[in-house]
This record gives structure tokens, C-alpha cells and sequence, in this order.
């Protein structure tokens, strides 16, 4: 765990919340060709901010905090930019973007409603429907493949289904929760440092109790 929030990962993260602007003021004027361009530069900071932090030892929950709102707002660029630069294929797709958005919001209001904070689990199955997004994105975008996007945005519907369970299942908020499994692990692994704690004070206030009952009289 690094000890400054100034690392190279938290960088990167943040470089991809700052391109955000800039992104869409290519997709308001029109400039299809650097839109995609510098939106690869975006998603590739995705994969590098995770992989550096696990390799240098750098993770920092505030670099978790800007990889969510990176994530969240990359997201929601790429639907606009669909809309302002490729219209006709953003109607042709709108109820898979409709379904797409209403799921990834769901765990988003699911967390903010039992803890206060946004979902920060960074599963495996969202971590494997993040890189399957881009590629989608660009068949969709650059060759009008409709299938690929439609597969990734009804994986993204068991992504949210699954952060659901997670918030569901944990009793305190947590970040990088692998899986609902791993969720239901932690939770169990508490609950059992829970009766266990119950059980030492129990232990502690009966053997109290007996030595008060032997203590000689004075």
C-alpha cells in the first residue's frame, strides 16, 4: 500500500477524468477521428492504472476513488459521443444504451442507498466487461457491428446484477470485492470474528465471576 497519494496509477487515473472535457468538445465539433483516438488513450489508462498499482505496490483509496469516477464518466462520454457523432446508430442501439445505463446505475443507487458511497467492488466480471467494451465500441462505431456491443451490454446486465448481491450481502462497505462469493466469504469470516469476540468476553466475564466466588475472605 503506498503511503502518498502522488503515484503514477493515480496519475493515470486522473488523467482519464481530465480527458473527459476535452472528449466531448471533439464529439460536439464533430471530430469523429480524434474522438476515437483519444478515447483509446482514455481506456488504455483503465488497464494501466490497475496493472501499475498491483505491480509497484501503489494502490491508495484514493486511487480507487479515481478509478470509479474515471470508469463512470468514460462511460457516460462514450454514450455521448455516440449520440453527437454516429446519431443514426445511436437510435438503432438506443434500448440496448437505455438497458446498458439502467443497469449500470442500478449497484450505483444500490450502494449509495445502504452506504452512503459509490460501488467501488471492481469484480472480475467488470474488469472482463471493460475490456470487452472497447473493441465493441469501435466495431460499432468504425464498421457499424451491432453485434459484439449488444453480447457486452447484456454481460454489463449480470455485471450489475452481481455488485447488487454485493452490496446486499456485505454488512459494511468495502472496495475490490472480487466476486459475490468472495462477498458472502468476507461476510461469513466477519460474522465469525463477531461470535468469536462474544465468545472471549463471555470466557473473560465467567472466569471473573469465578474467581470472585473462590476469593478468600478478608
Amino acid at each position: 500500500m503506498a503511503t502518498t497519494n502522488l503515484t503514477l496509477p493515480n496519475m493515470l487515473s486522473g488523467l482519464r477524468i481530465l480527458l473527459v472535457p476535452v472528449l466531448l468538445g471533439l464529439a460536439w465539433l464533430g471530430h469523429a477521428s480524434a474522438f476515437l483516438l483519444l478515447l483509446a488513450v482514455s481506456l488504455s489508462t483503465d488497464f494501466f492504472d490497475g496493472y501499475l498499482a498491483r505491480r509497484l505496490d501503489q494502490s491508495t483509496e484514493l486511487g480507487v476513488k479515481l478509478d470509479s469516477w474515471g470508469d463512470l464518466l468514460t462511460y457516460g462520454v462514450m454514450v455521448v459521443g455516440l449520440y453527437l457523432l454516429w446519431p443514426g446508430t445511436f437510435d438503432r442501439e438506443s434500448w440496448f444504451l437505455a438497458m446498458g445505463v439502467a443497469f449500470y446505475l442500478l449497484p450505483t443507487f444500490a450502494s449509495l442507498y445502504k452506504f452512503r458511497d459509490l460501488p467501488r467492488y471492481h469484480t472480475w466480471a467488470a474488469k472482463a466487461a471493460a475490456l470487452l467494451l472497447a473493441p465493441a465500441y469501435y466495431l460499432l462505431t468504425l464498421w457499424d457491428l451491432s453485434l459484439p456491443f449488444r453480447v457486452v451490454i447484456v454481460f454489463h446486465v449480470w455485471v450489475a446484477v452481481e455488485e447488487v448481491l454485493i452490496t446486499l450481502t456485505l454488512k459494511r462497505k468495502q472496495d475490490n470485492v472480487p466476486s459475490w462469493l468472495h462477498a458472502r466469504f468476507l461476510t461469513r469470516r466477519a460474522r465469525e470474528r463477531l461470535r468469536n469476540r462474544r465468545n472471549r468476553i463471555r470466557e473473560a466475564r465467567a472466569q471473573r465471576r469465578d474467581r470472585f466466588r473462590h476469593r478468600p475472605d478478608q
